[in-house]
């Protein structure tokens, strides 16, 4: 009798248990969505590699989010066909204003004009590593407009009336001669002041460990993230100045021995952080100097920048026009250029593009480097004008 009594509590334990339970299950239904499953019983996706939409807002298919930072390399997506090609990316934007004005640095040579070479290289340079400032020491011997002086017609020679080409009249001395090949040319030029290879814009110091790396973060993203990434990254080195109009950027040095992992935390990808590491090595080593971009001959500069990882053909040409300031560089890889240059043979822009796909072609390599040949050695210049003539905004080179 005793024994049956208690199986009868126990029974009554284990059904009261079992009440309580049936309780809590119900009590948590209520807090799912009718329509949605509670998490304990959601089976667990197929692919459970598969990556997050960012939430960062970008520009186009191609564009890193600012924040934040992916885990693993973005994949490439296809990207819709544009009306028109884009207009000059964010790399450009941050690598031209890197550059600072000379008079900040060096107020008694501000007002000078510097002797001008146009196959050389006629921006003031600043070691990252040093401070010292280099520009190119040429002479009227070693000036190669001497070799151009028929094609550029009598009485010019090296300079305006054959005096010697200076940073204060090499432009007016490129347009002329523009104008002087190509008439059509003209209305362009009087409308639209190339300060890039101005007395103004030849007096700017260039630090190319900033301009470079500049160029490097905002290589496919928009400019408003380019901006924000590159203050982030910046900041990573001032962390005991609160006041950011007060930060300097960083050296070469600083950055080489600094772990990818912090890099990351300014918004770089692995492959940006992995890009800049490696550009600051190469400045830290001595691989790459202010003393060789200013005094190295094309080839040379050429063939040091496009061995960096990060840098390719079109980035380098950039660098070199924009950045050192050489006059007579061209590319025949910049779809702003070509669309200038197809307009300005008379070619109807809006039917050229290339067969079987998306791409943008206006023109062929060949007739490019054919037609852009009588304007050497100002090449850099007639470029600068041919993302003028159909409007390319290239107002951020200035």
């Amino acid at each position: 009798m005793h024994r049956v009594h208690l199986i009868t509590i126990r029974q009554s334990s284990l059904a009261a248990m079992a009440t309580r339970r049936s309780s809590r299950l119900s009590a948590a239904s209520n807090l799912v969505p009718k329509n949605e499953a509670p998490a304990a019983v959601v089976a667990p996706p197929k692919n459970s590699r598969k990556r997050k939409t960012p939430t960062a807002t970008t520009t186009s298919t191609d564009d890193e989010p600012t924040l934040p930072p992916p885990s693993t390399p973005k994949r490439k997506t296809a990207r819709t066909t544009a009306p028109h090609p884009p207009s000059t990316p964010a790399g450009i934007n941050e690598m031209a204003g890197a550059s600072r004005p000379l008079e900040t640095l060096h107020p008694p040579h501000a007002a000078l004009d510097r002797l001008a070479d146009p196959f050389g290289t006629n921006a003031a340079v600043i070691s990252p590593l040093t401070s010292r400032l280099f520009a190119a020491k040429a002479t009227v011997d070693a000036s190669p407009v001497k070799g151009f002086a028929g094609r550029l017609g009598e009485g010019t020679g090296l300079g305006p009336g054959g005096g010697r080409l200076t940073t204060g009249n090499i432009l007016q001395q490129a347009l002329d001669h523009l104008v002087k090949v190509e008439p059509k040319l003209k209305i362009v030029v009087e409308k639209h002041h190339c300060k890039v290879f101005s007395r103004e814009g030849l007096a700017e110091v260039v630090d190319p460990f900033v301009n470079l790396t500049s160029g490097i973060i905002g290589q496919q993203v928009s400019g408003a993230a380019a901006k924000s990434i590159k203050a982030r990254f910046v900041a990573l080195f001032n962390a005991t100045e609160p006041d950011a109009s007060l930060h300097v950027f960083p050296t070469p040095l600083a950055v080489s021995t600094t772990s990818l992992e912090t890099l990351r935390t300014a918004g770089l990808s692995q492959r940006k952080a992995e890009y800049i590491q490696g550009l600051a090595e190469k400045f830290a080593s001595g691989e790459l100097t202010a003393e060789m971009l200013v005094e190295g001959a094309y080839e040379e500069v050429f063939e040091k920048l496009i061995a960096v990882r990060g840098l390719g053909k079109w980035s380098v040409e950039m660098f070199a026009c924009f950045g050192l300031k050489r006059l007579d560089v061209f590319s025949t890889g910049d779809l702003g250029v070509q669309r200038g240059m197809a307009s300005l043979a008379g070619r109807d822009i809006s039917k050229l593009k290339a067969k079987g796909g998306g791409k943008w072609k206006y023109m062929s390599e060949k007739d490019m480097l054919e037609m852009a040949e009588k304007f050497a050695p100002y090449r850099s210049v007639f470029m600068w004008y041919m993302w003028r003539v159909e409007d390319v905004d290239t107002a951020v080179l200035e």
